[in-house]
Formats: structure tokens, C-alpha cells, sequence
């Protein structure tokens, strides 16, 4: 049980969990290429190719959180990013009314509010599907045979398509956290990202034989390594708060007086900051960019929303900032915490009771604050490095910056999980091989 992977193997619900969550990534990227009805295929890769050698830096980014499935039409061309965006907007909804707040406390709150989540969803759906059927409307209009049937027809099949494969992908994300290993949803667009890459390095080699300098290759991939290294130290790193717990009796047992400690990360929130504030600029960007061929004004926020814009990174790197404490206060409630130690009766080293709610959100402000801005930094290095190094849309997008955070993250977080599996099953083993030798005794 020392090698992990090897451990993997062995204990068999873990190997059943890993099965069952590369069985349901397949699925994932079955759908990814599995095209709308009465869309013609031929006619839009041949659209796409063009596309792509005159440069989309928006369909490049739509593709990255779909793995490829917004170019290909296909039944998960939404992604999992309504469902994000709709869980962002109840987790705000939660804040401005305190009703929906009372509702999910009660017994059984939580499970209505996952369903008007789902709900939600279903709406968010809808409207980025509909807009996704101008965008088919514009292609078509372009002079390019893109449908086998009428435009209505299509549009009421593709809306229904495209919404069912969003709840269904939502499913999915549901089975890997419950039968799974990790955050099914991170998943998805962990292996939405890592699907991208072969075609990603495929495209740099093909620029190098058409001029781009090797030198810069090799600049770029350093920088890569660098940024991964600094993301594995940032997201280890943390702050230690320690507490002392005095005697206490608890019902006839008495406990000793220990000493412990509350691990603040330096980046509370890990990646979601990153996701959500993709998730909320996505959407209006996928309206604008799909819609705006046919309105005016809707064309003008697409260009000024352009990803390698400076406007849309501005927007980016505030999202980061905000949600990084946003969900940091959601996750580290520093009065819940204070409350928690003081019915336990603890306390901090030269901090007095009454203030401990105050000195844990200073610590937390003043870890979140670099943390939020570290990430915000490596957000918007493809940008940098497309502006620098003249690279394509898409692989800068897929080798830096958001999908680096992303990969990174969601890579750490299912590690941590698989050992914390390793070491419950190892736990167990002792406990009935203990039991098994005292009742022989």
C-alpha cells in the first residue's frame, strides 16, 4: 500500500470508481462529436477549417470549456457552463433573499434548492441554445449548406438537443461525485481541456513548419513549466492558525487539554474563482458572438468582448478577485468557525474570545487578497503570450492560464481524494485484522 498506484488496483472499490468514471468521460466525449440532427457535417467542418485558418479567437474559447464540442454542433455544445452559470446566480440569490437562505437551512432545503437550480438550468438552456440556432441561422445565410431541413424545424430540434445533453451532461457530473472519485463537474471540463491538447500541439508544430521562430516555442513551454510549478506551490501552500482546547466533559468522560491548528490555504477557493468567472463571461459572450450577426448592438458587444480584448480581460481578472472571496466567505464562514471553537472551548494564543471572529477575516482578507490576484495573473498569461509571441487562439488558450489552473487544480484535488480512498481502506484493514486477534485472545 506505499505506491499509490499500485494501491489503486488492489482495493477494489477504488478500482470500481475509477472504472465508472472513465466509462462516464467516454460518454462525455462520445456526446462531444455526436452532431445535432440535421446539421451537415461535411459542410460544417469545411466551414470551421476556414475559420480557423483566417483565426476565431470566441469559437476557440467557447471550445475550451466544451472539449471541442461547440465547432462540431454537437449534442453537448453548451458544456457544462449553464449549469455553472445557474449555480452561480442561486449562490447570489441566497445572499439578496433571505427566504431562499431560510429554505436552504431547514431540513430538506438542500434538496430544493438543487431543484430550482435544475430548473434554472433548464431556462439558461434554453436561451443559449436559441442563440446557438442564429448563429446556425448566420452560417447558413453566409451562402454555406449547412442544414438537411427547414430552419424552424431545426431550431425546435436543436433547442431540445442541445438542453437535454446540458441536463444530461449535469447527470453525469452528479455520478462521478456520488459513484465516482472527485467533483464530476470539474472533471468534465478537466477532460473537456485535456481532449484538446493533441490537436493544440498538432497546430504548433504545423505553425513552426510555416515560420512561427522555435525559439519562442521553447520560451513559451518554459514559462508553461514555471507556471505549473508555482500553481502545485500556491495551492499547497497555507497559513497554520493555531488553537488550544482546554479540559472538558463530555456526558462521564473527561478530555485532555490539545493543541491544534485551522489550515488557511493561500487560494481558499482553488480553481472555482477561475470557472466562475468564465462561466459568467461566457455567457454573454456565446449570445453576442451567435446572435450578433443579426443585431446591431449585440455585434458591437461581441468585438468589444473579444477574449484577447482588453475590456473582457479587465472583467476577467475583477470576476477572479470577486469570487475568490465570494466563495471564500461561502466555504470559510469566519463567525461559523469562531462559533465552533468557542462551543469546544478553544482558543487562540493572544487573541481574546470575543475577537476571534475578527482576527479570523483579517487572516482570511489578507490571505485572499495576493491568492486572488496570483490567479488572476495566470488567467490572463495567454492573452500576454498571444499579443508577444504571435501564437494561435487556440493553443494559447489550451497551454496557459485558465486551462493551466484548471488542469492543475482539478488534477491536485482528485489526487488528494484518491489517497484520502487509500488510506480509509488501509484504516479499515487494521481495524478488523485488531478485532479478528482480540476475540481470538
Amino acid at each position: 500500500m506505499t505506491n499509490p498506484l499500485v494501491g489503486i488496483f488492489r482495493v477494489k472499490e477504488l478500482r470500481e470508481r475509477i472504472v465508472f468514471t472513465a466509462l462516464m468521460l467516454v460518454v462525455f466525449r462520445v456526446g462531444a462529436v455526436l452532431p445535432i440532427p440535421g446539421i451537415n457535417v461535411r459542410e460544417l467542418s469545411a466551414y470551421f477549417l476556414s475559420q480557423a485558418n483566417s483565426g476565431n479567437p470566441i469559437v476557440d474559447y467557447l471550445d475550451l470549456f466544451a472539449g471541442g464540442a461547440f465547432s462540431n454542433f454537437s449534442v453537448f455544445m453548451l458544456g457544462i457552463m449553464p449549469y455553472i452559470s445557474m449555480s452561480i446566480i442561486m449562490q447570489l440569490l441566497l445572499i439578496v433573499f433571505p427566504g431562499l437562505k431560510k429554505i436552504s437551512q431547514e431540513e430538506g432545503g438542500r434538496k430544493k434548492i438543487q431543484s430550482y437550480q435544475r430548473i434554472g438550468t433548464v431556462g439558461v438552456c434554453i436561451i443559449q441554445a436559441f442563440a446557438v440556432t442564429q448563429y446556425a441561422r448566420s452560417i447558413v445565410l453566409s451562402g454555406v449548406n449547412l442544414l438537411n431541413m427547414g430552419m424552424i424545424p431545426f431550431s425546435i430540434i436543436a433547442i431540445m438537443t442541445v438542453t437535454t445533453g446540458t441536463m444530461f451532461l449535469m447527470w453525469i457530473g452528479e455520478q462521478i461525485t456520488r459513484r465516482g472519485i472527485g467533483n464530476g463537474i470539474s472533471l468534465l471540463i478537466f477532460a473537456g481541456i485535456v481532449a484538446r491538447l493533441p490537436q493544440a500541439v498538432y497546430e504548433l508544430g504545423d505553425r513552426v513548419q510555416n515560420g512561427l521562430n522555435p525559439v519562442f516555442v521553447i520560451v513559451v513551454f518554459v514559462v508553461f513549466v514555471a507556471v505549473i510549478a508555482l500553481v502545485v506551490f500556491e495551492q499547497q501552500g497555507q497559513r497554520k492558525i493555531q488553537v488550544n482546547y482546554a479540559k472538558r466533559v463530555v456526558g462521564r468522560r473527561m478530555y485532555g487539554a490539545q493543541n491544534t491548528y485551522i489550515p488557511f490555504k493561500i487560494n481558499p477557493s482553488g480553481v472555482i474563482p477561475v470557472i466562475f468567472a468564465s462561466s459568467i463571461l461566457t455567457f454573454p459572450l456565446q449570445i453576442a458572438s451567435t446572435i450578433g450577426a443579426n443585431v446591431a448592438w449585440l455585434n458591437t458587444v461581441s468585438r468589444v468582448l473579444n477574449p484577447g480584448g482588453y475590456l473582457y480581460n479587465i472583467l476577467y481578472v475583477l470576476f477572479i478577485i470577486f469570487f475568490a472571496y465570494f466563495y471564500t466567505q461561502v466555504s470559510l464562514n469566519p463567525i461559523e468557525i469562531a462559533k465552533q471553537i468557542r462551543e469546544n472551548g478553544g482558543s487562540i494564543p493572544g487573541i481574546r474570545t470575543e475577537r476571534i471572529e475578527e482576527y479570523l477575516t483579517k487572516i482570511l482578507n489578507r490571505i485572499v487578497l495576493p491568492g486572488s490576484l496570483y490567479l488572476a495573473l495566470i488567467a490572463v498569461i495567454p492573452t500576454i503570450i498571444q499579443g508577444v509571441f504571435n501564437f494561435p487562439s487556440s493553443i494559447s488558450y489550451l497551454m496557459g492560464g485558465t486551462s493551466l489552473l484548471i488542469l492543475v487544480g482539478v488534477d491536485l484535488d482528485t489526487m488528494s481524494q484518491v489517497e484520502g480512498l487509500l488510506k480509509m481502506h488501509h484504516h479499515e484493514g487494521l481495524t478488523k485484522r485488531g478485532r479478528l486477534k482480540g476475540r481470538n485472545l
